[in-house]
């Protein structure tokens, strides 16, 4: 989540609220923090206030914010004591997702947010943000950690974005292994959304080499709970994240998918993204995308050919040799999302993913400007 540091005064516990540039009938601020400039009083009713002033008060405000354009009208931040400010839902943004736990019961080697053991329980806090939420709301992401980590509170999580956001689709990202138990895969049926989808990460068709990557002896729960899932007409994804241990194997995963689950809604391809562990672990996983466009060019011609929908995230569409380029995805998240210098005048740059801003100089080196249009031969 895209965080800022501000300074905040008279602020004793953490505030919750929705981000305002207008001054709102009085009845309406109780979930609103006012955003202004050059203001030296503060409006009351609202949660807070954020100004580039100082207010002479005893109530709370914040100030010292750089750059004013970070907020937008509808935003959901929350802060803190200390100042700083985290945006928990941005109103312009597709990306947008409950955090529901950093608990899990997996430790992927590549995992970019590495797991806690303990924690404060989040739900209580992800009613509100939720409640809070633009009814118009399109998608909305569920992930972790695992969620299904917190049991039935996950079920809470659900119903709160159904009731408050009924139209929005809904796609969690979860390991598959709770579902491995048929009551609670059956309770998740039961949420009867209609638009719904369950995406669950598969590293490898041999079992020892998932559970190695994963950290956990889980493959056969985790094909349990597929399994389950689909049988109640639940709609899965499956996704796969590409490293150096993953990349020779594709395509025999990919005919490892088509034969043991043909019913699956899509397949992805992932792009790593070399924060957290993937980062402690980087020379063990690290693999310039170029060099397995090979096996992933195999694996994903497999699966089309068969009907699979399938698709490539997080991928630079100057690296991808030409067939591939239109099964790649704009899928990095707003704030991770930036693009090198090379990138300026590709004829390409609003199609593609660009690169994680979190990756540091670990992208590949094949990255380069596409001079013509879609129909050259050559590029």
């Amino acid at each position: 989540m895209k965080q800022i540091k501000a300074i905040a005064h008279n602020i004793n516990t953490p505030i919750l609220g929705c981000v305002t540039f207008k001054k709102k009938n009085i009845f309406n601020r109780k979930n609103h923090i006012y955003v202004c400039k050059g203001k030296t009083t503060r409006p009351s009713g609202f949660l807070t206030v954020i100004t580039d002033m100082v207010i002479d008060t005893n109530q709370s405000y914040v100030n010292g914010i750089e750059d004013f354009n970070v907020f937008n009208e509808g935003d959901i931040i929350s802060i803190s004591p200390l100042g700083e400010i985290i945006f928990h839902y941005e109103y312009a943004s597709k990306h947008n997702a409950v955090f529901v736990t950093e608990r899990c019961n997996h430790r992927c080697i590549m995992c970019p947010q590495p797991p806690v053991a303990e924690e404060k329980d989040k739900t209580g806090f992800n009613l509100k943000l939720i409640s809070l939420f633009d009814k118009n709301t399109h998608s909305i992401g569920i992930t972790g950690g695992e969620p299904t980590i917190i049991g039935d509170s996950l079920f809470d999580i659900i119903h709160q974005i159904k009731k408050k956001c009924p139209n929005a689709s809904i796609d969690m990202l979860s390991n598959g292994v709770k579902f491995a138990n048929w009551e609670y895969a059956a309770r998740m049926a039961r949420c009867n959304l209609k638009d719904f989808q369950i995406d669950i990460p598969l590293f490898s068709d041999i079992a020892d080499e998932h559970n190695r990557i994963v950290g956990a002896k889980t493959f056969y729960k985790t094909v349990q709970g597929i399994y389950n899932l689909a049988r109640l007409n639940q709609r899965i994804g499956i996704r796969i994240v590409i490293h150096k241990q993953t990349y020779k194997r594709l395509p025999q995963l990919a005919d490892y998918i088509y034969h043991n689950f043909p019913f699956v809604y899509q397949v992805a391809f992932l792009q790593m993204e070399t924060t957290g562990l993937a980062n402690k672990n980087l020379k063990d996983l690290w693999i310039d995308p170029f060099d397995y466009n090979k096996q992933l060019e195999e694996a994903i011609m497999l699966l089309n050919d068969r009907g699979i929908p399938v698709y490539i995230y997080n991928a630079q569409l100057c690296v991808l040799p030409k067939q591939l380029r239109k099964f790649a995805m704009q899928s990095i998240t707003d704030w991770k999302e930036g693009f090198l210098s090379e990138c300026n005048e590709c004829k390409l740059r609003n199609k593609c993913a660009g690169v994680f801003t979190t990756n540091g100089s670990h992208i590949s080196k094949y990255i380069r400007k596409i001079k013509c249009t879609e129909s050259c031969t050559e590029c």
